[in-house]
Order: structure tokens, then sequence, then C-alpha cells
């Protein structure tokens, strides 16, 4: 029996197949390899094409064919994780009517200040758990407020995981842990929010059918099977938002324990069974993927939206035609600290660790008689490490107390410079394992169809491949005091 995963990323689209006996990789590719677009007409705006997606997703999975070691029709269940907090909108014949408004953008922050002072934060924190900012919903008024026409249009919101599961199955349905992630959903009432739909002016006719994380979503249509040589009828019976997603499949499940990643964006992620929220919103507050009402369990998320974008951005126009091995070797012979070179990586939309502010990605300390371009290099993955100190800080302040982070050996993980900076800037240290978003909705589609009887089942074959310990914190520390400095003359 085989399982089905699949990852709606920003930058491509991976799929992976599972043999759900062994949970041994059957089949893994993604597309594209390089990084796909965002189209921004603005400053602050970021948008993709959901039918992209799709597209990518059929060519990541042709691509999986093309290796020969197994038969489409043996696949049970499919799984899907996807880029968090997207908004998709279509018609009542299931078509698009605009590109999705994903995560990274900024244009609805306002209207999300404006929600905030309106329905006050006392109810936001308390029963939101976060405020409006520039979330799932806000992007829905920004677009009834903005593009009437688009709106009226609108027969369902989704988000981008929901668009593929229709893709799949021509139904729609969602989740409470993807309204949540939305700021749709009330943890007190346990229900949608209706001072915020009220507020908003929302009709209940656009939220879709509301199922379980790990439940069915959908079947195979005819056509897809056709199409892509899946049975008719296999079940969609996973859907989570990535970072929730990165955190079961790193068997993170449990009050306490913690997951990161450091893709596109770096984030990290604790669980708590206490309705935590901040202050300011500089962290927020989601269901996780086996929260029930029953059994509170919250994902705490702090999000650096320029990480590996920024070792992305420095790479092509510093060293084009380079690998990120090669980058990581060049910055590897320079000594901690850079040269006194800093770098704050928040170059990709507002940031909600800093109020929801763009302050965009600077160089501070420039030397032109020193630095060169491996100082830059090494400067941007000390900057993405003490971003990720700064957040943690953050949640320390908020109750979290973690004792050790799991993350995949993936992206900024495969960087030893980059594991370095982070242990001993954090003081945390870090178990890594052989991990994928696409590995962990393939499982997560085993628990939903009851292939596994719980998700220790799933996860036995899980073992860490590396365990890194701060050993340098008191070399790094001077450095990150330097960071913050510079960070705080931007506030």
């Amino acid at each position: 029996m085989l399982l089905l995963g699949i990852d709606i990323g920003t930058s491509s689209v991976k799929v992976a197949i599972i043999h759900a006996e062994t949970q041994r990789l059957v089949a893994a590719a993604q597309y594209p390899e390089e990084e796909s677009p965002i189209i921004s007409v603005q400053t602050g705006w970021a948008e993709q094409s959901p039918e992209m997606w799709w597209e990518h997703m059929l060519l990541a999975f042709d691509k999986c064919k093309a290796q020969a070691t197994f038969q489409p029709r043996d696949i049970a269940s499919i799984g899907i994780a996807y880029q968090m907090h997207g908004l998709v909108l279509v018609d009542k014949e299931q078509q698009l009517v605009r590109h999705s408004i994903i995560w990274c953008d900024s244009r609805a922050v306002e209207t999300g200040k404006r929600a905030l002072e309106a329905l006050g934060q006392d109810y936001c924190l308390s029963h939101l758990l976060n405020s409006p900012g520039n979330f799932t919903a806000s992007k829905l008024a920004w677009v009834k407020e903005n593009e009437p026409e688009v709106y009226t249009r609108t027969d369902k919101f989704m988000l981008p995981g929901d668009f593929i599961a229709m893709k799949l199955t021509s139904q729609i349905t969602t989740t409470v842990s993807a309204l949540s992630e939305g700021v749709f959903w009330d943890f007190k009432t346990n229900s949608i929010s209706a001072p915020l739909m009220d507020y908003y002016g929302f009709s209940p006719e656009l939220i879709p059918e509301i199922r379980p994380v790990f439940a069915e979503h959908g079947r195979v249509t005819a056509a897809v099977a056709q199409l892509t040589g899946l049975s008719e009828g296999t079940p969609v019976t996973y859907k989570a938002g990535d970072q929730p997603n990165n955190a079961l499949s790193l068997n993170v499940l449990e009050p306490g324990e913690i997951a990161a990643t450091a893709g596109t964006s770096g984030v990290i992620y604790g669980l708590s069974d206490q309705l935590v929220s901040d202050p300011q919103s500089r962290i927020n507050t989601f269901a996780h993927v086996n929260d029930t009402e029953a059994q509170k369990r919250l994902g705490i998320l702090l999000c650096i939206n320029g990480t590996g974008s920024m070792n992305r951005w420095v790479r092509h126009n510093l060293a084009p035609g380079e690998t990120y091995e090669q980058l990581n070797a060049s910055a590897a012979k320079v000594a901690i600290g850079a040269a006194g070179l800093r770098v704050l990586p928040f170059g990709n939309g507002a940031e909600r660790m800093l109020n929801n502010r763009i302050i965009g990605a600077q160089m501070g300390h420039i030397d032109l008689n020193i630095h060169q371009k491996e100082h830059i290099f090494r400067a941007v993955q000390e900057g993405i490490a003490y971003a990720f100190r700064y957040g943690l800080d953050i949640m320390r302040s908020n109750g979290l107390a973690p004792k050790v982070i799991r993350a995949g050996q993936a992206n900024l993980f495969l960087s030893n410079l980059f594991l370095e900076a982070f242990v001993n800037s954090t003081g945390i240290p870090v178990e890594l394992y052989e991990n994928d978003g696409s590995t962990g909705a393939a499982l997560g589609s085993g628990i939903g169809a009851k292939t596994y009887s719980s998700s220790t089942e799933a996860f036995q074959q899980l073992k860490p491949l590396q365990f890194i310990a701060p050993s340098l914190t008191d070399e790094y520390e001077p450095n990150y005091q330097d960071w913050l400095k510079l960070l705080k003359e931007q506030q």
C-alpha cells in the first residue's frame, strides 16, 4: 500500500510516495527545480497563480512516475501540506476569480489594524488568540473593499491546500486548523467568530464545509484519474498548513515540543495546551493538526518572512552560477562575526514579529576596505540566525521554554555554518531528521485513512540523524547584541 504526499510551497511543489508498511520513501520529486515566481505589482504585495501550483503538482508527480518505482493505482490515500495564510477565491463553477494573495503579502495590514480597533484587543487576543493582522480574513476583507466585482463573483474562499484538494476531488472543504490560521476561529466558543464575520460583513456561505484534519476531504474524480493514473475514488484524507505539517512530520504533537524550518521563510513552531496569545501579536497561535475540543493542542508560531529568500537573493545576485554548497564553503572561510558586517534579513514584506512593519533587508557597518562577497555570505546566515534568536526571545517571554528544537535536514539547515550560528545564538540544541513536508503529508494521509492506528505507529521509524549542541555561545553573543542594536535603530 502506498501513500501520496503533496507539499504546495512558495518556491516549488514537492511530491513523495511512501510505502505505508515500511514507511520507506518510494519516489520523490519537486517542480520547478528553481524558485517559482511571485507576482508583486506593488511594494509589499505578493501573489501566485493557484493554477500554477496545480500544474507544478502534476509535473512533480510525472517526475515521480518517470522513476518507475511504483504504480499510481497502488496509492491508497493522499495528504496535502500547503503554504499558510493564502487566500484563494473561486466562483460557483469552481473557477478562480483572481490570483491567490499569499502569506507574505502585506496589503491587508491596515485592514487588520482597523478590525483590531473595532473588535477590541481583549476579544481578539482571548478569543481569536491573534490580531486579525494581514491574515486570510483581512485579505478577504481587502478584496471586498477594493475589488467588489471579484468579491461578488466569489462563491467560496479557500486556503491553498483546499484548492489542490478541490482540483483532485471537485469537493471544497476546510478544517478548524485552516480557519484558525486565517483568524476566523473563536477558540472560546469553538466556532466561527461571529463578531469578526459581522464586522467584515462576510456571509457564512463563503466558508467551505468544515471537516477534521485527519478525515476524508473528497475522492479523486474520473477526470483526474485519467490525467494522473491514480485510481478513481482515491481519498484525500489529510490537509494541513506547512508549519503544522512540518511539526507532524517531526512527531511534534505534545505540549513543550518544538519544530523549526528555514526555507523561504523561517519558522519556530511550539506546542502548548494553553490558549496563549502575545499582547502585540508578534507570535501567533493556531489549532494544531491534533487539536480537539476535548484535548487542546495549539501551535505557537514565530515567522520570519525573509530567511531562505534572503539567502537566495544573495546567491542570485552575488554568486550567480554557484551552488548553495559553494556559497556555504565561501562563507565558512570567514571568522565568526563576519568582520563586523551585519545583515537584517527582513526584505520580504511586513514582519509580524516586528509589529507588522516593513523595514526591508539591510546591511550595516560595511567597510569597503575589508568586506568581500564571502563576508556577505556569512553575515546573511548569521543575520538569519540572529532573527531566530530575536523571535525566540519573544516566545520565551510568552512562557515557552524549549529544551531542544527538531528540524528537518533541508534548506538552511543543510548549512553547517547556519547550524552553528543558530544553536549558539539561541543557546538551544537542534536535533536534525531526514524530513520533508511531502513525506509528512503522505504519513498524515495514512493517519487520516486509518492505515495507521495512531501517530505513534505512523512515525515509529523516525530517528534523529544528528544532535548539535551549543559550544560557542560566548563568541556569538556579542555579535548578536551588535546586530540587535542595529535592528533597534530601525524601530
